[in-house]
């Protein structure tokens, strides 16, 4: 799609990237954020698509909100992901995961950041939870994911004894 990637992996990265929003005339999107748009990039009939699947998977996004509750701030559809069945973002103006753990090696204070959980409905793994009937079945597919994002976003996990055993 003729997108230019910057990747940055240090801590420190995030508190620059607040202070250094464009280069060359180029405005910088953090992909970690929930405000990233890419439908500029998207002709119509992908659009169209997209909207149509949305709202195919609406009672899905619905179900995932019920079992995971105030555990996530929200739960949405996103089309931004390829490879992966879902991933974990923060508001445009919350807090990131680096600029949290930055604060926390420092001794500070770090509020608590909520996270929303994306799901990407074209992957295999999100199809096979959506046609999930069983709500007890359903909800180990959530853990899963959801255990799988925070863990890619985070590097870690609050219960990895729950994650394995949502796993097993």
């Amino acid at each position: 799609k003729g997108i230019e990637v910057i990747l940055m992996f240090d801590r420190i990265d995030e508190w620059l990237m607040n202070y250094l929003t464009e280069f060359d005339g180029k405005q910088f999107q953090s992909i970690t954020k929930a405000g990233l748009d890419l439908s500029k990039f998207e002709d119509e009939a992908d659009k169209e698509k997209q909207k149509e699947t949305e709202e195919e998977f609406k009672s899905v996004v619905e179900r995932t909100k019920s079992y995971l509750g105030d555990r996530v701030k929200d739960v949405r559809t996103t089309f931004k992901l390829a490879s992966t069945p879902a991933v974990v973002v923060t508001d445009d103006y919350e807090m990131g995961t680096q600029m949290a753990k930055l604060l926390a090696a420092a001794g500070q204070a770090v509020p608590e950041v909520k996270y929303i959980f994306e799901i990407n409905p074209e992957h295999e793994l999100v199809k096979r939870m959506a046609d999930e009937a069983d709500e007890e079945a359903f909800g180990r597919w959530v853990e899963v994911l959801l255990g799988q994002a925070m863990l890619a976003e985070r590097g870690s996990m609050e219960d990895p004894t729950q994650f394995v055993g949502a796993i097993n």
